[in-house]
């Protein structure tokens, strides 16, 4: 039975793939900040503190650690604690690998589309792919910053998967739940004017792309693991609260003053336009099975017995 050893398996993502690696019969261990326990290994990134025998036990690493970007609002040491734990938690896996016996086949980094910026800096309208360099704002360099510390597990010759990984849709939590919390109250909260693009993701399809990285030894370097059809932040609040409430619902659109004044500098997230491609994912031979944001939201709708 493989091994996946998973750091941030706690996580939404990392609940979620826990779940499907263990139905397709893999054997899972988390790495986990909290306590140990049966199959939980404890780590702390930031102190390089490792368990001695935890990449030897594995034949696959998954690493998804890293603070939830909204889960506070951005102060001078939240920045830093978004920084340093995806750039500790990259840099303790490499080095572990390096100089502790294992035998691990691949590693599968996430990273996010923040990488890229707003889309208004390609000059026409088009996509972003992954030979597209890092945008210069804050998210953009931090996730440079991510993807240089997991490099040298493939410039020691192990394939490296990095997935850049779009706005992730789950009923559980993450953008549907923060979005969904104001449509059960009949209000459809669009982000600004709403024109921005967003490029998202269903959580189903974003862990059967972690499990073809896994399972295809011919994957490496960077992919893009985004749906083939990003949409509006309008198109996407709107089809959310028609999936929800029917016609029962009012449209607002929350002014940029606004959603600064609620959430700082993290608004410019919230604001950006990002419209991502997921050719390179398509050509590899990856299907999903929630192509369109129509699909996902009623796929997630159905599952919560919103209606």
């Amino acid at each position: 039975m493989p091994v996946v050893l998973i750091a941030g398996g706690t996580g939404l993502v990392g609940t979620a793939l826990s779940e499907v690696l263990t139905r397709k019969g893999y054997e899972v261990l988390i790495l986990t900040r909290g306590e140990p326990g049966p199959a939980r290994l404890q780590w702390d990134p930031e102190k390089r503190i490792l368990p001695a025998d935890a990449v030897g036990k594995a034949d696959y690493i998954v690493n998804l650690t890293g603070a939830g970007v909204a889960d506070k609002r951005w102060s001078k040491k939240r920045k830093q604690e978004i920084v340093s734990s995806r750039v500790d938690s990259a840099a303790l896996i490499a080095r572990a690998l390096a100089t502790q016996p294992n035998h691990v086949k691949a590693v599968v980094q996430a990273s996010a589309i923040g990488w890229y910026g707003d889309d208004g800096r390609l000059g026409e309208e088009r996509a972003f792919s992954e030979d597209t360099g890092a945008a210069l704002d804050f998210f953009g360099q931090t996730c440079l910053a991510w993807e240089k510390a997991i490099a040298p597990v493939a410039e020691s010759g192990r394939r490296l998967v990095t997935l850049r990984v779009g706005l992730v849709l789950d009923k559980n939590g993450g953008a549907f739940k923060a979005f969904a919390g104001p449509v059960r109250w009949g209000i459809a909260a669009i982000m600004g004017s709403g024109t921005q693009m967003q490029s998202w993701i269903h959580i189903q399809d974003l862990c059967r792309i972690i499990v073809f990285a896994l399972e295809n030894a011919g994957l490496s370097g960077v992919y893009n693991a985004v749906a083939p059809n990003p949409v509006s932040n309008r198109t996407l609040v709107l089809q959310m609260a028609q999936q929800i409430k029917g016609s029962f619902f009012i449209p607002v659109n929350v002014p940029p003053f606004m959603l600064r004044m609620v959430v700082g500098e993290m608004a410019n997230e919230l604001l950006k336009s990002l419209t991502v491609s997921c050719e390179r994912l398509k050509k590899a031979g990856f299907q999903f099975v929630f192509p369109s944001v129509e699909s996902a939201l009623q796929a997630l709708t159905a599952t919560t017995g919103s209606k």
